[in-house]
């Protein structure tokens, strides 16, 4: 069903996209086209789900367990490179190291080796060959053994760090869904559950595709997002209930078109939220991460980012829509629909000049009418209110 706005055709084609933005009266027809909203963030989910199914996730070594070995990032010919000390870990134990990275920034920059679990005589071979390649200078400006450290990781911290998230995340779902059916209604809890589990679908299918490595900052960040996917979707659906009160007894407007004004009318409030949330989190993307080399910002930063976005499109193209196609099922909505659409077919014959049929009075059924008084017997007055005179 096409929802109807306010505005008739050429006038949306005068007015501006941000003019209509600005000022929400239901030009952008969101709750209309929802079928085409479902076909394509369907979609996404399908991928999403793909990536993580056939790819899976690219695990750090707080998760699987390992060695890591950290090391200055200057050496006695200048910069040290990392593919010299991806060479220098090959040579020492046949096989290359998971990953190999600079973290840091200026004088503090350093480099972090990060491999599957090594036994006590293979770190002293890797360690040894790496000097022999690299030279690391220590803090006096001398080549230097002793400033290559390592250390063990044990997987069974990441998997503590991953029972707790989701425990976390269950219990989150659970205290969601009761605030929900109660400050709202029932529905609205359904719509904003799933739009919920899209959002977490499609991050954790793009982490999978990007090939990220999955550190507990990026199990930390997946939670952050629910809170403000939620946060947008409950602005939306205050507006819905705000503009559906009272909705059944008129007839000026369909709930799918009630629906579709309160997006419009918070449309551009999700944008600037949106926006101004999205500002520190690139930051941490592009300066943290970049710049700086900071691998666990990156992490952050990427989780974030794209779980703000998602749950604000989210909010817009998949709560709202279904809690319409949802409410949309009971047979006292569909027969004001049925209603709204009566009124204004005859609105638009009288306009015409057509002649419209007057509806049948309703009969008067027995006993419905008020019975008149008796009538009283002729000769008999009333009697005077007020006192008798003497």
């Amino acid at each position: 069903m096409k929802v109807t706005t306010p505005y008739t055709e050429g006038a949306q084609k005068r007015e501006s996209v941000f003019h209509r933005l600005y000022t929400g009266t239901g030009a952008f027809d969101i709750v209309g086209k929802r079928s085409r909203w479902y076909i394509a963030l369907g979609l996404l989910v399908l991928v999403c789900i793909g990536a993580i199914g056939f790819k899976g996730f690219n695990l750090g070594i707080d998760f699987e367990g390992g060695t890591k070995i950290a090391m200055p990032a200057v050496g006695a010919q200048g910069p040290i490179e990392t593919d010299a000390v991806q060479s220098a870990f090959s040579d020492a134990v046949g096989h290359p190291a998971e990953t190999v990275q600079v973290v840091g920034a200026g004088g503090n920059q350093s480099i972090q080796i990060r491999s599957s679990s090594l036994t006590v005589d293979q770190v002293l071979e890797v360690k040894q060959e790496i000097f022999n390649q690299t030279q690391p200078l220590d803090g006096t400006g001398k080549p230097s053994q002793q400033v290559i450290s390592d250390s063990a990781v044990s997987g069974t911290w990441g998997g503590e760090i991953t029972t707790q998230a989701l425990l976390a995340l269950g219990v989150f779902l659970v205290l969601v869904t009761i605030f929900l059916a109660f400050y709202f209604e029932r529905w609205m809890a359904v719509a904003a559950l799933v739009a919920l589990l899209h959002d977490v679908v499609v991050t954790a299918g793009i982490y999978s595709l990007v090939g990220f490595e999955v550190t507990p900052s990026t199990v930390i960040g997946l939670l952050t997002i629910l809170g403000f996917s939620l946060y947008d979707t409950v602005v939306v659906f205050d507006k819905v209930k705000e503009n559906t009160r009272g909705l059944l007894s008129m007839t000026r407007r369909t709930y799918p078109e009630a629906a579709n004004l309160a997006v419009n009318q918070t449309l551009m409030r999700s944008i600037n939220t949106s926006v101004i949330a999205l500002l520190p989190v690139l930051g941490l993307l592009v300066v943290g991460a970049g710049l700086l080399g900071v691998g666990v910002l990156r992490d952050l930063a990427l989780v974030q980012m794209v779980g703000m976005i998602a749950g604000v499109v989210s909010s817009i193209y998949i709560a709202t829509p279904l809690l319409v196609d949802l409410k949309m099922r009971e047979s006292k909505y569909r027969s004001h629909a049925k209603k709204v659409e009566q009124r204004r077919a005859k609105s638009a014959a009288r306009e015409a000049g057509e002649e419209v049929p007057e509806e049948p009075k309703r009969p008067v059924t027995a006993g419905a009418t008020r019975q008149q008084p008796a009538a009283r017997p002729a000769g008999k007055a009333a009697r005077p209110s007020g006192k008798r005179r003497r």
